[in-house]
């Protein structure tokens, strides 16, 4: 992490039009600065950058900030990426918090990585010029139509055909054969003993990250297939910790801003599809290697745009990858179109054979709606076979129920009610069924996932009745108590304090119908009496399976199947295209929902309603709270007699199965070697069960300070008092006796306690 005094220091010297003034040519007019926007378009100049506050804006596209959100912006980095690219431009020196052994290692073996991948780009490259490497590799990319800058510019070479080049190359340059082979650069040993070149005797095209650092290899036989003799048209690089395949887009470090800029990307299949039309002037363009599209893809595109045009090939192959395409990126809530270039070229040959005027007005005037692409497509072999005809439109209507927002939904079902002369009532029906449907196989995806994680949990040594590791927090937390990912909170008289995700949210059951403290919050009071109604019958029966006479609608003759309450609502809210017309409701029912789909229980919900009564309890500000506990010999003691007044306090809930608590410890220790003289002490609460365990951990990570446990888990008193449901859990108490901090990590919790040492 950066020291705050250094992002201090970054923010302070930063001017913001030298900054900007390395991207676009700033013109003065009186104190401050314009230039026409590096964001959108535009002739007349309506960017302004005024020095003497520090910030930019555009009123064309009302972009604006400081010096570090326009690099954000512009170079698409992280705000952490942003800072290092500044403390670069001025040279102040980042000194990072102390990195483990551990992080050390990982950091110098993926940057080793690195450079081996970007010598092999510097040597592939050079090799394209030796004479054979111009007779063989620079023709064929010249008979592909490819220009010296191009080339050049996205760094092709040529693999010799000797199955040594590389390796003996790259061995003689001092570069290991563990990174060699890890890789992919080379394989395994042959004969002979030695390392042998993967690429050899192929054409070579460097895939970059998107930082623009060269990550891994696509190289094209030029040979033809002969029979009998093992063939492989393109060779690609192995997935390595430095690049993952279905993460990767063949481009995309030349084509960011673009995307960006034109709030648009064109996804086609192949590396010369890419380069000749970035040739051609249009850059906006990225590939997916000849790699299925996966989700990891569109993830990457949807950072610069949500606009997007699949444009693959009019063969079986093409329209196949592209109806796939459809689903998948409006599944992400993505705009997507479609353009089928005609039967014998592809992106590649088209793009040579026309202009840049030319291929543009193609593309404008051939870019499908999927409702359309679909619907010509496969309308074609319906002819006047009606069943047919009906099979289409159910097929363009489950594209539909993909699509996350409610309004675009909407809108397509409009388009195809009128397109094909069906009642919308009878879309919407169709629709309703086939979302309720894939949610409810979503909701068994993730429960087989929760148990396969319980199970797995379990074979490493975890208690079944203590905790399990929940994806994507990084903590462990209790299921024997009921512990969700979110919070309801529960008050007799208003909302003040209660929140799910740092949103607040309403009052659920029969504290919600009696309380008049909503009354502020609610938007539409119509509506709120309903609503209320409705949410409190949803926090009270959601999971209840309910019963359908078997001629219902909703009669699934299968119990695994039937519908709950909060299936049956949800559905109606769907098919009626409604949602709660009250915020705060809806920030509840959102929550609920969030919680439900994820697998969570009726019981495990309504846990967590009253967990947040303690919560408040032991927020920051409230006095600390005592509880009983035991010492490591045993003892009887009060969590008080170890709170040493004018000394500052940290409370710590742990376990020693808790791998997160464990990488944490090593942060605890430096914090009390740095403050333990100054009057600073930890108190740590074992939630184990087994005291050999406990005690063990104790000695084996050297953690010095005082320990207690009643040995009961997550229902040791402590962990009761605190509400804790999730480890690790830190509650820090100033020398008043009175919390200060409340379960904040890392840089946060450092700052903290080193401004009590002030």
């Amino acid at each position: 992490m950066i020291p705050q005094e250094t992002v201090q220091k970054i923010l302070d010297t930063a001017r913001v039009e030298e900054v900007i003034g390395d991207f676009v040519t700033l013109r003065r007019r009186g104190a401050d600065l314009w230039a026409c926007c590096p964001f959108h378009g535009e002739k007349t100049p309506s960017f302004h950058v005024i020095p003497s506050k520090g910030q930019y804006y555009c009123f064309g596209c009302h972009k604006g900030g400081s010096a570090v959100g326009f690099i954000m912006d512009y170079e698409h980095l992280s705000y952490v990426e942003a800072l290092r690219y500044l403390a670069r431009k001025y040279n102040i020196e980042i000194v990072e918090k102390e990195e483990t052994a551990e992080d050390i290692a990982n950091r110098q073996r993926n940057e080793s990585l690195l450079l081996v991948s970007e010598y092999a780009g510097k040597f592939f490259k050079e090799q394209l010029h030796t004479d054979e490497g111009r007779s063989v590799g620079l023709e064929y990319f010249h008979s592909r139509g490819l220009e010296d800058a191009t080339i050049e510019k996205y760094g092709l070479g040529w693999a010799p055909s000797s199955r040594h080049a590389l390796t003996d190359a790259a061995k003689a340059a001092g570069y290991k054969d563990e990174y060699l082979l890890e890789t992919g650069l080379c394989a395994a040993y042959d004969s002979d003993n030695r390392l042998h070149d993967r690429f050899y005797d192929r054409v070579v095209f460097p895939i970059h990250s998107m930082s623009g650092r060269v990550i891994a290899f696509g190289a094209r036989t030029l040979k033809s297939k002969e029979e009998g003799k093992p063939y492989a048209k393109y060779v690609n690089s192995k997935e390595s910790d430095i690049y993952v395949k279905n993460k990767s887009l063949y481009g995309i470090w030349f084509a960011k801003n673009e995307m960006a800029r034109k709030d648009k990307c064109y996804l086609v299949e192949g590396y010369l599809d890419v380069l000749s039309m970035h040739q051609l002037g249009i850059t906006n363009v990225v590939a997916s290697s000849g790699t299925a599209l996966t989700e990891g893809q569109i993830g990457l595109i949807k950072r610069f745009t949500q606009n997007v045009t699949i444009m693959y090939d009019g063969d079986s192959a093409g329209i196949h990858a592209a109806l796939r395409g459809i689903d998948m990126f409006l599944r992400e809530g993505m705009n997507v179109k479609v353009v089928l270039i005609p039967d014998g070229d592809d992106p590649d040959s088209y793009s040579r054979k026309h202009s840049l005027a030319e291929v543009e007005e193609f593309l404008a005037a051939a870019e499908m709606d999927f409702v359309d692409f679909k619907s010509s497509l496969l309308l074609k072999d319906t002819a006047r076979d009606p069943l047919k005809r009906a099979e289409v439109i159910n097929d363009i209507a489950d594209t539909i129920a993909d699509i996350p927002d409610a309004v675009k939904r909407s809108v397509y079902v409009d388009f195809l009610s009128d397109k094909f002369e069906i009642r919308r009532d009878i879309l919407d029906e169709r629709i309703g069924a086939t979302r309720s449907k894939r949610l409810i196989e979503q909701k068994k995806a993730a429960d087989r996932d929760r148990e396969r994680l319980r199970n797995q949990t379990l074979r490493s040594g975890a208690s079944a009745g203590s905790a399990t590791i929940l994806p994507g927090n990084g903590y462990a937390t209790g299921s024997g108590n009921g512990s969700i990912a979110g919070t309801f909170g529960v008050s007799g008289s208003s909302t003040d304090g209660l929140a799910y995700g740092g949103a607040p949210v309403a009052e659920p059951v029969e504290a919600t119908r009696q309380s008049t403290g909503l009354d502020a919050l609610i938007d539409n009071r119509i509506m709120a009496t309903a609503e209320r109604d409705l949410l409190n019958f949803i926090l009270t029966y959601g999971t209840t399976k309910l019963e359908f006479q078997s001629d219902s609608a909703f009669y699934s003759g299968s119990d695994e199947d039937a519908l709950t309450v909060f299936d049956f609502i949800g559905q109606a809210l769907e098919g009626d295209n409604s949602q709660f017309a009250n915020s705060v409701f809806r920030k509840v029912y959102e929550a609920y929902s969030k919680d439900y789909y994820e697998g969570y229980s009726q019981d495990e919900i309504d846990a967590q309603k009253y967990a947040e009564q303690e919560r408040k309890a032991t927020a920051v500000g409230n006095p600390f709270k005592d509880f009983d506990s035991k010492t490591v010999d045993g003892k009887d003691i009060r969590f008080s007699e170890l709170v040493e007044k004018g000394k500052v306090t940290l409370l710590d809930f742990w376990a020693s199965w808790c791998i997160p608590c464990i990488q944490e410890s090593k942060e605890l220790k430096e914090l009390y070697k740095t403050y333990h003289g100054k009057g600073f002490n930890i108190v740590s609460v074992s939630l184990d069960t087994d005291k050999q365990k406990w005690l063990h951990a104790i000695q084996k990570h050297e953690l010095p300070w005082t320990h207690i446990s009643t040995l009961k888990g997550f229902k040791d008193p402590g962990a009761i008092e605190y509400a804790v449901q999730a480890i690790p859990y830190i509650i820090l108490i100033d020398r008043n006796g009175n919390i200060i901090n409340q379960n904040q990590h890392g840089d946060i919790l450092h700052n903290a306690i080193k401004e009590q040492f002030k």
